[in-house]
């Protein structure tokens, strides 16, 4: 059975400021770590695709990596 979520803590004081200065900083990301991030990504698209397939015909993945039937 899930453990409830706990509450939020709320920030006061110099922590809050600080919170609040971090969020309104934007980041950069340069075309190069763009690509390699979007890169990382369709690759775990990859692999829960091939893992629902693998489910679906019934093949057995090992954490290996190797398939048995």
């Amino acid at each position: 059975m899930a453990r409830p979520i706990k509450e939020t803590p709320i920030l006061f004081g110099e922590d809050a400021r600080r919170f609040e200065a971090r969020m309104r900083q934007v980041r950069k990301e340069s075309p190069e770590e763009r690509e390699i991030r979007l890169a990382h990504y369709r690759t775990v698209l990859r692999w829960f695709k091939n893992a629902e397939e693998d489910e679906a015909a019934g093949r057995i993945v090992t954490n290996t990596g190797s398939v048995a039937e």
